[in-house]
């Protein structure tokens, strides 16, 4: 069946209004690396900004290389030997990835500060202690918390990819001679360099957008300069300028993880793929496989869960149930608009991208999913600036409807929710685009054929078949903004709080106990969401 990119519907004309309303705001940032300097910038660009360019490279750099190591090391493990707890690691070891890092970051500063518990019972033990031993609240602290919630991202790609691969290249290898190490080494980190560096980039991204962690351990960064710039000095324009350069360090990076990708493929010269074989690990060798994966099981979740669950029992009922109640369900409200904008715009825009041919058609879908990418303290610069250019623009009907004030949707939830949905909008897509690859475009068009429109084959064919995609898509987005700092922190309303927002201020202000107990919960869920994702909507290899 034909498709032209001239046809003109209802689901052209609205997936290219919603491309273009996600991708115009970070357009703001664009155009202000125009905008003329002030003090405060030529004082941060001579002093400052060297500063923050070393940091973020030590951090995105370090912290890339360690969940490598660790996620790679992992998921071979997994995908190739049978030991003790296999079953139980193969999805626990995803867990780390429900605890946001800066819950992390103020839990473990919790267990091995002068009180906490690891230094106290040193005490007891009559064991003399080196303070400055336990201090994490340094470059090499933020270092160790992304790392240990982080590495999943490497993980789970690696695995999937891992378990995916034929036996026979590994067992060509080890008929040429190659042992473990060297099967490893020269042969599945290469076949896995594009799932390795599609795991790391998805790191650096999050190391560069958290806010959290950077701030509560006094690490200057190109996100906390942007906070302390915006709230601290009231200058906008500087923050638009530091955004910028963000935005130009997130591109460089993207552009170097194109070109370590490469153009190298490895694919199948056979269609008779027979997935790896499970060695199994006896005595000592299976021990150390299962102590390891333990380890980082619980380095990155049984340990901070364990000491949340410690601190939620002793401040239980210090604060009031109402007051809880209603972080929870600002949380979940945002989350859920959010999320259900977000699946919806996704909808709207795969199917424009499959009933139409071009270029243009293919690219526009691109590059309206780049707000990932992007941090999210640059976006909310972006929409901030956006939305009062908008205020502006509708201030006399504001006028005319008798609203004293020019600051009407800037000041409000919308601003917030278009915020999560530019930032979070990639992830929804690309749940909704695999949905569409799976179940092609026969069952559309012979139902077209048969004289059915375009909205009713839609309705009738098309969206019962998404459903487990929708489904998935809707709980990683609902996720992934109930554990959004940045954007929460700088756009939501005046005496607006979710449960992130109250933890990162309860462990702001020293009072990481009360925090527990916002945290535990976001943990909970999103844990909940995690096990139910893998276990019943991914499909994936035993």
């Amino acid at each position: 069946m034909q498709r032209k990119l001239a046809n003109v519907n209802a689901w052209t004309v609205s997936a290219t209004v919603i491309m273009i309303l996600l991708f115009l705001p970070n357009l703001t940032i664009v155009m202000g690396i125009f905008t003329p300097t002030n003090e405060n910038w030529a004082h941060m660009k001579e002093f400052v900004l060297g500063s923050f360019i070393k940091t973020s490279l030590i951090l995105v750099s370090t912290t890339a290389t360690l969940t490598i190591i660790i996620g790679l090391s992992l998921a071979w493990l997994i995908a190739q030997y049978q030991f003790p707890l296999r079953g139980f690691l193969k999805w626990a070891l995803i867990l780390p990835l429900s605890i946001p890092p800066f819950i992390g970051a103020y839990t473990y500063h919790g267990i091995v500060n002068y009180t906490g518990v690891i230094q106290t019972t040193l005490r007891r033990l009559g064991i003399e202690v080196n303070h400055s031993f336990f201090d994490i609240m340094n470059l090499g602290g933020a270092i160790f918390i992304y790392t240990l919630f982080l590495y999943p991202y490497v993980y789970t790609i690696t695995r999937i990819f891992l378990s995916q691969q034929s036996a026979s290249l590994i067992e060509s290898a080890r008929m040429l001679g190659k042992g473990p190490w060297g099967t490893f080494f020269q042969v599945v980190i290469p076949i896995s360099r594009v799932a390795i560096i599609g795991g790391a980039s998805l790191v650096v991204l999050e190391v560069l957008n958290d806010y959290g962690v950077v701030k509560y351990y006094g690490i200057q960064t190109f996100t906390t300069a942007i906070f302390q710039t915006w709230f601290g000095l009231g200058d906008i324009e500087s923050s638009i300028k530091l955004a910028a350069s963000l935005m130009g360090f997130v591109i460089l990076i993207l552009m170097i993880e194109k070109l370590l990708r490469g153009r190298r493929q490895y694919s199948y010269s056979t269609t008779k793929v027979r997935p790896l074989p499970l060695i199994s690990l006896k005595g000592w060798k299976a021990r150390i496989a299962t102590g390891y994966g333990l380890t980082i099981l619980s380095l990155g979740f049984f340990i901070p869960i364990a000491q949340l669950v410690d601190w939620t029992i002793l401040t239980f009922g210090t604060i009031p149930i109402s007051q809880y109640l209603s972080y929870v369900s600002n949380s979940i409200m945002v989350a859920g608009l959010s999320a259900t904008f977000i699946i919806l715009f996704a909808v709207i825009v795969g199917n424009f991208s499959r009933l139409v041919y071009g270029k243009t058609a293919k690219l526009l879908p691109k590059l309206s999913i780049l707000g990932y990418s992007i941090p999210g303290a640059v976006i909310a610069v972006a929409v901030v600036t956006a939305f009062i250019g908008l205020d502006r623009f509708l201030g006399p009907l504001y006028q005319f409807l008798g609203i004293n004030t020019t600051l009407v949707l800037s000041v409000s939830l919308i601003m917030l929710i278009s915020a999560y949905i530019i930032r979070f909008f990639a992830i929804g897509y690309n749940a909704i685009e695999s949905g569409y690859d799976k179940i092609g475009t026969d069952f559309r068009d012979a139902s077209r054929l048969l004289g059915v429109g375009l909205t009713k084959t839609f309705f009738k064919v098309d969206l019962p078949m998404l459903k487990g995609a929708i489904i998935s898509g809707f709980i990683l987005v609902f996720i992934d903004v109930l554990k959004e700092i940045p954007l929460t922190l700088i756009l939501r309303p005046f005496n607006f709080d979710t449960l992130s927002t109250k933890a990162f201020q309860y462990a702001s202000d020293e009072k990481i106990m009360e925090a527990s107990q916002a945290s535990l919960l976001i943990v909970a869920i999103s844990a909940l969401a995690i096990v139910i994702f893998y276990k019943f909507l991914e499909k994936e290899p035993n």
